[in-house]
């Protein structure tokens, strides 16, 4: 039976920050709003931690079996890689963690859809359902999306605009336009921890036909892609900024761009993908401090 610390490795707690990054932003333009509900916050961050987890668990799995996960890997090695975690103990675990994304979600949409049409209910309870499918079909499973270069779209989505709009929706049962460009910020820097990543595996992915954007079009299309997503983030974050707000605190969050411009500095400069790996981290602390950041310049 595999250890407690073999499961810690598996469910990448390094992964955690950034996908809070998107409930903490949707729960800060809440409170902006005067909407926010403890409840939806707290049911949030459990729902995205769950689903995060599950897509670690699901990936571990899928890229296990599709042989992507060997000792030429570049990056930290994995529970299932090393044989800390049988296959059969990680479906499980696929399993139940998919049940705690249901239940969990579910009982975030009874609070967060309370007094609205069944139909509004409805259609969230299908975004959490996608959201648990493509946690898992990322690498698992026949034709994984993963694999076919679709894994950036689906996370700026998952992360950006599901993440951020969704949370703030359960908090205040609206969305309007200004919020789209914050939760397009924390898609694209998503976007940029992904692209990190496969920069990193570039050679691993390609010889087993994992075929990532860095794989199909190449490492230095890859980093003037990476230069252009986290720049457009930050273009995003200033644009709603710009007509939001009314304290001087508002830019706070500009300091935050230290380590999204040094990502994008060190991924130009970069020859040697071993290096990209912390760079992953980083980046992902990046994002939770712009969010919280952000959320504070407004509130102040």
């Amino acid at each position: 039976m595999a250890s407690a610390s073999a499961w810690l490795e598996a469910f990448r707690l390094r992964t955690l920050p950034l996908s809070l990054s998107s409930i903490l932003l949707g729960s800060f333009l809440a409170k902006y709003h005067n909407s926010f509900q403890w409840s939806v916050l707290i049911g949030a961050v459990l729902t995205t931690l769950f689903l995060q987890i599950l897509s670690n668990l699901a990936n571990d799995y899928g890229d296990a079996v599709s042989g992507v996960d060997n000792h030429n890997r570049v990056g930290p090695q994995r529970s299932l890689q090393s044989g800390k975690i049988s296959l059969k103990e990680i479906k499980i675990a696929v399993i139940l963690f998919s049940l705690l994304s249901l239940i969990s979600g579910l009982l975030l949409l009874i609070v967060g859809t309370k007094g609205l049409q069944l139909k509004d209910a409805l259609v969230m309870l299908l975004i959490g359902l996608v959201a648990i499918w493509a946690a898992i079909k990322y690498t698992m499973g026949k034709n994984p999306y993963g694999y076919s270069g679709w894994g950036d779209i689906a996370v700026f989505l998952f992360f950006g605009w599901v993440g951020v709009l969704g949370t703030y929706f359960l908090h205040t049962q609206h969305i309007t336009l200004a919020e789209i460009l914050p939760a397009m910020s924390i898609g694209f820097f998503s976007a940029g921890v992904l692209n990190l990543n496969n920069l990193r595996d570039r050679e691993n992915d390609k010889s087993f036909g994992k075929n990532t954007l860095v794989v199909k079009y190449g490492v230095q299309t890859a980093k003037i892609y990476h230069a252009t997503i986290i720049s457009l983030g930050i273009i995003c974050a200033i644009i709603y900024t710009s007509f939001n707000g009314n304290s001087s605190w508002k830019w706070i969050y500009l300091i935050s761009l230290i380590g999204l411009v040094r990502s994008i500095m060190i991924v130009l400069k970069n020859e040697n993908p071993a290096l990209l790996d912390p760079e992953l981290k980083k980046l992902a602390i990046s994002t939770l401090i712009f969010s919280i950041l952000f959320g504070i310049g407004l509130l102040v």
